[in-house]
């Protein structure tokens, strides 16, 4: 009885706060999900969602948050945001005392990881229209993608410092291999170990699944993979992930 009378107590009390202070209480949408009626206040928890992996196989941003994406990706917190995340993985890096036998590895994603697909994106209403695999291929094979600053100044670092970098990206050899090296090489990436593409042999598979079977082959190789980066959680799941992975945003698409 008494826990009851409080709970009634503490309800009223909340009801008195609102209604003298104007707070508002969150909308919902059926289902539970926060009201559009403030896009910016609906568009950063979506994104939040998104970055945090509680929505999954998302197809397209939502409409109404096109704006919002484009204002992020474009007007300075994203790039504060990798500003902060780079920072983080040197300071992880700088605690790895290497062994000298070449086998300490780093894998890096490459797409929207080393070099960025922002200006593609921007003719797609940053990730408002579905996917285009035929427009997508023909502006990778331009090979005209900016290396992304922090990530550029992190791979240097870990190159300098000992650190075998394998880049891994579900990109297709055949037709893509030689406009990616080319791409990556004028963007600065000159030093990696490796860079594996996803052959004949893996056409099919979802992302999360090639990316684990080549880091097992890595690891049956020898080498000890210290730390994994990329902007797609497929980039990070599954089997022989590494030591530490470190997640890149990207609100713009979702790669299964």
């Amino acid at each position: 009885m008494v826990h009851r009378v409080r709970e009634v107590f503490i309800y009223l009390f909340l009801a008195v706060f609102y209604k003298a202070t104007g707070t508002v209480k969150p909308h919902c949408r059926p289902g539970g999900s926060l009201s559009p009626d403030n896009d910016h206040t609906y568009c950063l928890s979506w994104r939040l969602a998104v970055e945090s992996n509680n929505v999954r196989a998302w197809r397209t941003v939502p409409s109404e948050c096109k704006e919002y994406i484009e204002n992020y990706m474009t007007h300075g917190q994203y790039y504060h945001d990798l500003n902060f995340i780079t920072n983080q993985i040197s300071s992880y890096a700088d605690e790895i005392a290497l062994s000298n036998d070449g086998m300490d590895a780093w894998i890096l994603d490459v797409d929207d990881t080393c070099i960025s697909n922002i200006i593609y994106y921007q003719g797609k209403r940053y990730g408002c229209d579905p996917y285009d695999p035929v427009g997508f291929k023909a502006w990778a094979m331009k090979g005209e993608c900016s290396a992304i600053p922090f990530m550029l100044g992190l791979f240097e670092r870990l190159v300098q410092s000992g650190f075998k970098l394998i880049l891994l990206t579900g990109r297709d050899e055949e037709t893509l291999g030689q406009a990616t090296t080319d791409n990556l090489h004028r963007q600065g990436f000159i030093g990696y170990e490796r860079l594996i593409l996803r052959t004949t042999a893996y056409n099919g598979q979802k992302a999360a699944t090639f990316k684990s079977e080549i880091r097992k082959q890595l690891v049956e190789e020898g080498y000890r993979i210290w730390g994994n980066v990329g902007d797609q959680w497929s980039d990070l799941q599954g089997e022989f992930t590494g030591n530490r992975t470190f997640k890149l945003p990207n609100p713009m698409y979702f790669v299964p």
